[in-house]
């Protein structure tokens, strides 16, 4: 990666569309996220690939990401002179920008997108609802970055939740499953569909969750970064971190799709975007600043505003990039939803294919990575 880089903006011809994302049914799990919303904001960047780099199968892949800090692999890796651009040599990139995870699935579905970085529930979603014939997931990204964070006037403990307002992101999504379930096991009750019970789980867009906290609507909200980090920002506290609820402080947050036809036709392709991942998280971890420079530079370049020091860093702190997608922790994923009653029991027998992933991991002289029985 070359020094520079983090100073260096990205001159492109961003083409902005604006597309309704079908409503999926209740029984489907929705969209995980930062930015989540029913509509979906897509930005294609054509990039051509470097004439003297190596020449694959494919001459273009199209990559789907969110403008998200736990998407910060695609953005880091796919900034200007990134390690997953290098990795692809001749191979050029256009990448879209969505805002919700059924959108990224119906685009990945329709051929609009190869390979995306999304979340797990929108991951299992797409997997299910296709019968297992459309995707793979086929690396990690990250983990973390989640909390429930609270008007510390109104909550002072974690008893204290019972009869308040709390925010997630979306009926249904990663965090609104998590938050769900962690209800459930304080003995607390509240009906999934309506947030109506012992607690009042109000279904916010985190892109208003801020306002709706400084309006008092909320007393607290339980959201990925950088929401969490920007209601600290006007006055809340943290009270829970949800990594302290899973072993060893591990879940999936972000992992790599995918479409099973591009992989089979492309297996050389999928294995270079895999190495400039691969290198990129290795370069994340090695250079933590440069890189939240970058991240927030593509966030800049991408919604028109880069975060502020007192969110951003916080936020990225909280945040592991790994190429570990965490298998085991999918399914549990899945079935604190079916707990829920907002998921009918999947079959996720099939989702993973890790064998292209571990070979680059092989070569790299790491360890191979467990797909915990669930791979094809």
């Amino acid at each position: 990666m070359t020094a520079d880089r983090s100073t260096t903006p990205r001159t492109t011809t961003r083409r902005r569309l604006i597309a309704g994302a079908a409503l999926l049914p209740l029984l489907a799990l929705a969209a995980c996220g930062y930015g989540s919303d029913k509509k979906d904001t897509t930005t294609d960047t054509a990039a051509t690939g470097s004439s003297s780099g190596k020449k694959l199968s494919a001459s273009e892949v199209k990559i789907g990401y969110f403008a998200n800090l736990t998407h910060g692999t695609a953005l880091v890796g796919l900034a200007k002179n990134g390690p997953i651009r290098e990795a692809l040599g001749s191979t050029s990139v256009k990448t879209s920008v969505f805002n919700a995870g059924p959108a990224e699935i119906e685009a990945l579905n329709a051929g609009s997108i190869d390979i995306g970085w999304i979340g797990p529930s929108p991951s299992i979603n797409g997997y299910v609802k296709s019968g297992g014939k459309n995707l793979k997931i086929i690396s990690g990204s990250a983990s973390g970055g989640v909390k429930l964070v609270v008007n510390p006037k109104k909550i002072k403990t974690l008893a204290d939740v019972k009869g308040k307002k709390i925010a997630t992101p979306q009926l249904g999504n990663t965090q609104d499953v998590a938050f769900l379930n962690w209800i459930a096991d304080q003995g607390w009750s509240v009906d999934a569909t309506t947030g109506k019970g012992d607690v009042s789980v109000v279904r916010t867009d985190n892109k208003i969750t801020p306002d709706a906290y400084k309006a008092g609507s909320i007393d607290g909200a339980w959201v990925p970064e950088p929401t969490a980090s920007k209601l600290v920002a006007e006055g809340a506290k943290v009270l829970l971190d949800e990594s302290s609820l899973w072993d060893g402080g591990k879940f999936v947050i972000t992992n790599v799709i995918v479409r099973q036809a591009f992989l089979k036709e492309h297996p050389d392709v999928v294995k270079a975007v895999l190495q400039g991942s691969v290198n990129t998280n290795a370069w994340i971890n090695a250079n933590s600043d440069k890189a939240k420079a970058i991240a927030n530079q593509e966030l800049a370049t991408l919604s028109g505003k880069a975060l502020k020091d007192e969110v951003i860093d916080p936020a990225w702190k909280s945040i592991s990039f790994i190429d570990d997608p965490l298998a085991s922790t999918l399914q549990t994923e899945a079935d604190h939803a079916v707990k829920a009653g907002l998921l009918k029991k999947p079959d996720l027998s099939g989702i993973y294919d890790l064998s292209i992933l571990n070979s680059v991991l092989k070569a790299d002289g790491k360890t191979a990575i467990s797909d915990a029985g669930l791979g094809s």
